[in-house]
This record gives structure tokens, sequence and C-alpha cells, in this order.
């Protein structure tokens, strides 16, 4: 059992990932930062998302575990002062693990170079300034032409960011979708989108053909594409699935109470 750690930049992240290193030093655990077995994240959620983006191409290898420096999240369970409570746990671990769908983005650029990416939470395209002007094709079928600040798509664990800020559904990870949701769409007598969120199924694609290539801004989590005029992106469900080590995970609908209610009834 290898173990890697990636920690937010913090000066109290940093603390907790040396102390943690101290811990699993006196237990003999082999500690491996380029290939690890498990990964423990070390911060909040954006932290997560960055070890994800890090770690991409051995996600068939590594199983995460979230560790919390900071505010509740969602790919977190473990909090600093339970370091010895996690490290037992990882003695006893049996391979258990939760997965979770991905997001796979097929960005093609209009000098013809093909860029593949992959999201935990969302990706969106935007334009830079004025209204972005794009054709929505669902599954290869023409669907509607969409105008306004611009689009985001998201994963099930990822539809309680910032697909909910815009008014996204919250879907549970079980279901193997992607959402598609808009910012700011232009509904009136002349342009009109069906303004709600689309869910799509694992097997079907969304396809955004922009009418103007240029000044448009891509993310995905954290990670942002701009200045490249873009032809076309095909979103889906990817192949790839995240796995977390599943010592105590803690159930979805929790989650959510816990972060946007706060407390269970009694």
């Amino acid at each position: 059992m290898k173990v890697g750690l990636y920690a937010n930049a913090s000066e109290h992240s940093q603390r907790v990932k040396h102390h943690l290193l101290e811990e699993l030093g006196k237990q003999a655990i082999d500690i491996d930062h380029e290939e690890p077995d498990i990964l423990i994240s070390i911060g909040g959620d954006g932290t997560l998302l960055g070890a994800f983006q890090k770690y991409r191409n051995q996600l068939s290898k590594i199983r995460f575990v979230g560790l919390h420096t900071g505010h509740l999240g969602f790919y977190t369970d473990w909090r600093e002062y339970e370091i010895k409570e996690l490290i037992a746990s990882i003695l006893q671990d049996t391979g258990q693990y939760v997965t979770y769908p991905l997001l796979e983005a097929v960005v093609k650029f209009v000098d013809g170079s093909v860029m593949r990416t992959l999201s935990l939470n969302e990706a969106t395209i935007k334009k830079m300034s004025g209204t972005m002007v794009a054709d929505v094709y669902l599954s290869g079928d023409w669907f509607e032409r969409f105008r306004g600040d611009g689009l985001a798509i998201s994963t099930p664990t990822g539809s309680t960011a910032y697909n909910k800020a815009i008014g996204g559904a919250v879907i549970h990870p079980n279901l193997e979708a992607i959402q598609l949701a808009e910012l700011a769409s232009i509904n009136n007598r002349v342009f009109r989108t069906l303004g709600s969120p689309l869910i799509i199924a694992p097997d079907d694609t969304i396809r955004i053909v922009p009418a103007d290539s240029v000044n448009l801004v891509l993310t995905y989590d954290q990670c942002v594409i701009a200045g490249r005029p873009i032809s076309e992106i095909i979103y889906h469900v990817a192949p790839e699935k995240i796995a977390f080590a599943k010592y105590r995970h803690m159930h979805f609908w929790h989650r959510v109470n816990e972060s946007f209610i706060g407390k269970l009834q009694e």
C-alpha cells in the first residue's frame, strides 16, 4: 500500500501534511507521491479538484481520500484532528471504494488541433464580452440555438457546485448522467431556448458549435482555456470514473443536507 499526499499551499494545510507524514512514517506506511495507491488530498474541495487533475491519468490505479483543513465540503470525509483514525483505516484497508462519474470534453480548435479534458465538477463555455451564440446538438440532432452568457455542463457530484448556483438540479452520483444548464439565456419573442436544465443520458452527447469561434473561454474544474478559436466541443459521460476509498464515505444526501440545510430533522 503506497500513500501519496497532495496539499494546498496554505500554511495550515502544509502543517497538517507534515504531521500526517510523520504519523504515516511511524506506521511504516510507504510514501509515494508519484504513483500512489491511496492519494490523500489535504485542504478543501478545490484542493481535491487539483489533485484529480494532477493524477487524472492514473484514475484506474488510485483511490482518493479527502482530509479537510477548512469548511466541510463534498469530497472530504476526514478532519485534521482525525489523522490517527484515518491511518487506522488505511492499515485495515481491504480495497473498498465508491466511484463517481466524470465529464469528458473533446475540444476541436479552428487550427485543426483536438484536446480532450476530464472534469470532476463541471465545464463551462462563455464569451469574454458580448452575447455568446451557439447551436446545441443532442446526440447528433440539432436542439436549439443558444444566446446568452454561456453554458455549463456538470457531473452529478458537480451538480451541487456552480450548477446549483445557476439554477440546475442536484443529481445523485449513482446516476451516470451529465447536466446542461444555461447562463443568463436570452428568451423573448424573437429568440427562444428551452430555458430549463437538461439531464443527458450516459450514451448521449452534447455538441456545442459556437457561431463566433473567437473570444471564447472554456473551463474544466479549475483549468481555463482562452485565446484559442474553437470550432466545436463535444461533451459526454467519460469512460473513466474517480474512486474514493470507502472507509466511512458519507452518503450523498447527507452531504447535501449538511452543506445547504445544516441540520437533520430529529
